[in-house]
């Protein structure tokens, strides 16, 4: 994806000063969540599926069932939009309608490639796994020939995107400044709890490094 890469499609219109169309913002955005969101549209029917992703270079990797209507449409090359949001904080206002939300957000366009080749699929299998638990591929058993058979990896190259990022607090009228109502921000954050153990899991078996 080239760096400020905008037409009618990725360009935003409302709030334009939130609008970034550098590689940096935008990939930043992409690495920081789990789960995008894949729009597409077959038979005149549009869809809005949610998955696993992660990013290799200017693609977006998704994986599942070969049987998958996602990976199925993806894979045939029909146009895409990916969504990716972070939700940092609720911005309470005085004033219900100056109300708002802090958020992260890339909206892309693309078109996607089956990865068919085994040591690639096997490739982005541990990009996947990195992405989520980094260190885990080392440990895990990796996929054999038949689970690898069953399994659809595709590659979405990033054509065009771009992100908008609201910060900061309130932005009430002024008349509103005087009402004696609190404002602010609320913020959010997305963080890990304490791993919870299979249970009947062997008491040998230590939490590795990577979890604590």
């Amino acid at each position: 994806m080239p760096n400020s890469s905008k037409t009618d499609r990725s360009h935003i219109k409302r709030h334009s000063e939130r609008a970034h169309y550098d590689k940096e913002s935008i990939y930043k955005i992409i690495d920081e969540a789990f789960i995008c969101h894949v729009s597409f549209a077959l038979d005149d029917q549009p869809f809005v599926i949610p998955t696993i992703h992660a990013r290799s270079d200017d693609q977006i990797l998704l994986h599942g069932s070969k049987g998958s209507r996602l990976l199925q449409v993806v894979k045939s090359g029909a146009p895409l939009s990916i969504c990716v949001t972070h939700m940092d904080g609720l911005v309470l206002a005085r004033s219900a309608m100056h109300s708002s939300m802090n958020y992260r957000s890339v909206v892309l366009f693309g078109t996607g490639e089956e990865i068919t080749d085994n040591p690639k699929k096997l490739e982005a299998m541990e990009i996947f796994f990195e992405h989520l638990i980094p260190g885990r591929w080392r440990d895990i058993r990796h996929p054999n020939q038949k689970e690898l058979d069953m399994t659809a990896v595709v590659a979405v190259e990033i054509e065009e995107a771009s992100a908008k990022i609201r910060t900061g607090p309130p932005i009430d009228d002024e008349e509103d400044s005087s009402l004696p109502i609190w404002a602010g921000v609320v913020p959010f954050r997305l963080a890990a709890g304490e791993p919870e153990e299979e249970p009947g899991l062997n008491e040998e078996i230590t939490l590795p490094n990577y979890l604590l």
